[in-house]
């Protein structure tokens, strides 16, 4: 018995009281009544604002934290519902436990946010309750912006982009950066030149900060100058215009370089011909002989800087006729490569001569007989380079391959539209920059070659957002042999452009009522 006495135990129960008011059952709190009777008591939102006004700029998407600061926030943002909580006036006398947006109909101006605070009330007892803030959204431009609008051409700050190369790639990739990143968002007007771009700006320091987006994306050196505008000598203040001057590295993917001899000696000789891989924020070179290679960033590059032997528009087809693999695969910058022995005959000499040419090359891995590949005719080219008379018994090879080409299957898919497109900048052209037909036209020729570049390196394509083509409707009579092994973007990397208008509002609200 006193065992079983020693194992029985007691279960705590919580009770009930009776409420002071109303008379129902209810668990005990400090002020002894229930949760309906306790709000009709108290109301701890009295004195909370349940009507604000705040200033949104139409132009610039931005809001104004007053006195004069202008905040960008998308609509039902984090940083919206920030601001809109922070707007508030005596929110410290309660705390604050959840903030969300109501939907509201986009061309209303209004904004919604249903709050959920606490606060203690009668004897210690803690009220929950939840409430509504209406925000009024009135529209006033901001300083830049009706400064912009009063005359278009009263900029403050101008960046002026500029490389010196014989085509427009560089331009369309950094297009699709600065697309990506918003980088130009603060642009007032974007203008198209005939070596660059130039971007103003209405305060210098989304100058500044444009001029350091550049310097993450690509090799470059920069210098500023100012102007004086106008001042005033009683309050000593005055107004300046300033102008950054960029300059991107001229050296390109596929371009070759014959380096210096003090910079391949620092380099630990590597070289001195050498193939630019990538170009990012430091320039990738590759010894396609010995698969040596190295990262110059831009400090190094503008310090001993040089130009390429050969670009990319000198580039000579090849057909190959035999592969002799002499390496193993190599992971060289996230890219793969191997050597081998070839022997390769230029296109152009078919049915002309038999001149055929035996060179090593870092492709291996991606040719076989009967493909096709596109090199540098190192045989009969013509150069003036300087650094290249510096080296004394320099070997250089007949051909120097740089990649496989797949221009004969591209040609059987030519003027076929593509599944995917790009966005671009609203651009101004400088009409005294132009050439007439030919410069059109050789722009497009660029801007196709960039976009084939896309489709043949997955490593482009990874910084560049690419959407699906709605209008795009594939062919019903291609066949398999159709440029089968051209390179394509894969459908999974393509994004959906959305847009406002494609949203149902109707699938909307229904979806708000079940919720």
């Amino acid at each position: 018995m006193a065992g079983e006495a020693g194992m029985f135990t007691v279960h705590q129960t919580v009770g009930s009281v009776l409420c002071c008011k109303c008379g129902i059952l209810m668990p005990p709190n400090a002020a002894n009544m229930c949760v309906k009777c306790l709000r009709s008591e108290v109301d701890i939102t009295e004195g909370l604002q349940k009507h604000v006004i705040i200033i949104h700029c139409p132009e610039c998407d931005c809001y104004l934290q007053p006195p004069r600061t202008w905040l960008k926030a998308q609509v039902e943002s984090k940083e919206l519902l920030t601001f809109c909580v922070k707007r508030l006036k005596n929110l410290n006398k309660v705390r604050l436990i959840h903030a969300e947006f109501i939907w509201t109909e986009p061309h209303s101006k209004r904004i919604k946010v249903k709050l959920r605070v606490q606060k203690e009330v009668m004897n210690g007892a803690i009220l929950e309750q939840a409430y509504m803030v209406e925000y009024v959204v009135q529209d006033q431009m901001c300083e830049s912006c009706s400064r912009v609008q009063a005359n278009p051409d009263q900029w403050v700050a101008a960046v002026q982009l500029r490389q010196h190369v014989s085509h427009r790639r560089t331009f369309f990739y950094l297009e699709q950066l600065i697309l990506k990143h918003d980088a130009a968002v603060r642009a007032i007007r974007i203008k198209q030149m005939d070596r660059g771009i130039d971007f103003f700006f209405s305060n210098r320091s989304h100058a500044i900060k444009f001029v350091e987006f550049m310097q993450k994306v690509v090799p470059i050196k920069s210098r500023s100058d100012k102007q004086l505008v106008s001042q005033d000598s009683k309050n000593n203040s005055y107004n300046y215009k300033y102008t950054f001057s960029v300059e991107i590295c001229p050296i390109c993917r596929e371009d070759l370089i014959c380096l210096p001899p003090k910079l391949a000696v620092s380099l630990g000789n590597l070289g001195p011909i050498v193939i630019c891989t990538k170009v990012t924020n430091s320039i990738a070179l590759l010894d396609p002989l010995t698969l040596r290679h190295c990262f110059l960033d831009a400090e190094q590059y503008w310090r001993t800087s040089f130009t390429s032997l050969l670009s990319s528009k000198q580039l000579v087809e090849y057909v190959v006729l035999d592969v002799d693999l002499i390496s193993s695969e190599v992971q060289i910058g996230g890219s793969k490569y191997m050597m081998a022995d070839v022997q390769v005959a230029r296109v152009s000499d078919f049915g002309k001569n038999d001149t055929m040419f035996f060179i090593r090359t870092h492709l291996g891995h991606l040719l076989s007989p009967g493909d096709y590949a596109l090199g540098y005719d190192m045989h009969s080219a013509n150069s003036n380079d300087v650094d290249l008379d510096k080296y004394k018994g320099l070997v250089i090879p007949e051909v120097i391959l740089v990649k496989k080409s797949y221009e004969e299957n591209r040609q059987r898919k030519r003027g076929k539209p593509r599944a995917w497109k790009l966005k671009r900048i609203n651009m101004e052209v400088d009409a005294s920059e132009t050439r007439g037909r030919a410069d059109e036209e050789k722009t497009n020729k660029d801007y196709e070659q960039f976009l084939i570049d896309l489709e043949e390196n997955p490593d482009i394509r990874f910084n560049i957002s690419l959407y699906r083509d709605k209008e795009y409707q594939p062919s019903e009579m291609g066949s398999v042999a159709d440029g089968e092994d051209a390179p394509s973007v894969p459908l999974e990397e393509l994004l959906d452009d959305l847009k406002l208008d494609d949203i149902n509002i109707e699938d909307a609200e229904d979806e708000d009522m079940n919720e």
